[in-house]
């Protein structure tokens, strides 16, 4: 593996590490307003389209950083 190869694959950990991170914190966000008496529902539909949006590029990532097969 040369220099540039490993740098973008130790770019591309910090950036999944950094996604997963807003993954949970939109979670947990989720969850106190769906706790909350105070319904905002276009909020919450925000956020869940978010949470999904960032599942799907870390599940992207993970798939460059950790293949299942070697080539």
């Amino acid at each position: 593996m040369n220099d540039a190869s490993f740098d973008d694959v130790t770019s591309l950990r910090a950036r999944l590490e950094d996604l997963r991170m807003e993954h949970r914190d939109l979670d947990e966000a989720i969850a106190r307003l769906t706790a909350a008496p105070i319904d905002d529902e276009l909020m919450l539909r925000r956020l869940k389209k978010r949470k999904l949006a960032l599942k799907d590029r870390i599940a992207a990532i993970e798939r460059i950083v950790e293949p299942d097969e070697f080539a």
